[in-house]
């Protein structure tokens, strides 16, 4: 079964707190924190303090996806808000080795994370020293994407290169999952689903949870 990651980007953000207990207390493992600066990505999101605040209203994991330019200089600001998973883009830094180091070394789980036009071949330098790996299943900025099926056969790739390497790191997906898109990823080996819309778009966020959740059984 697939462990599930709401993100708060699709939440209602006078009631977030709510959002979140309620997403929590339906089973959801990690609360899924999506950056974003306005260079990288078109849209502009939170800062570490948001992290913060959040890190403070709940036990669930709290999984941070940086979508800025050159990220090293905001990783220590991270580590000190509490986040327990750090993802870097890999088009966004020239030293994606050392930023996964940075992370590591700031007792945060590294994880690099990749767009849909970049193949997976740009991170296996860092795969042997990264916790998760992050496949974006629609291009980032927005929420309420369509999911693109052919970032599939880059989840069974990174998949592959797991076992064949006896490694050890989560894969995350991340744009238009549902409990229809869900399975072809889980079957792939996606162990991580972030789904944004799809759980606070709904009248009842926790049934959308256990959706995931019973699809990927």
């Amino acid at each position: 079964m697939i462990k599930v990651a709401p993100s708060i980007l699709s939440a209602d953000y006078m009631n977030l707190q709510r959002d979140i207990e309620k997403v929590e207390k339906g089973g959801a493992e990690y609360v899924h924190v999506d950056v974003m600066d306005g260079t990288f990505v078109p849209n502009i999101s939170y800062g570490p303090g948001f992290a913060k605040a959040v890190n403070a209203i709940t036990n669930m994991t709290v999984d941070v996806h940086l979508m800025v330019q050159n990220p090293e200089h905001l990783i220590p600001m991270f580590a000190d808000a509490g986040s327990d998973i750090l993802g870097v883009q890999v088009e966004a830094t020239k030293h994606i080795h050392r930023a996964m180091q940075l992370i590591k070394n700031h007792g945060m789980k590294p994880e690099v994370v990749l767009n849909p036009g970049t193949p997976v071949c740009m991170v296996e330098p860092v795969l042997h020293m990264v916790g998760q790996v992050l496949v974006m299943t629609v291009n980032p900025g927005f929420g309420g994407q369509k999911f693109l099926p052919e970032t599939v056969d880059k989840i069974a790739q990174l998949n592959e290169i797991k076992k064949e390497k006896g490694y050890d790191y989560d894969i995350e997906v991340d744009g238009g999952i549902n409990d229809k898109t869900v399975v072809d990823c889980y079957k792939a080996g996606a162990t991580v689903a972030v789904a944004g819309s799809y759980v606070f778009g709904s009248d009842d966020p926790v049934a959308r949870v256990n959706a995931i959740k019973n699809a990927t059984k």
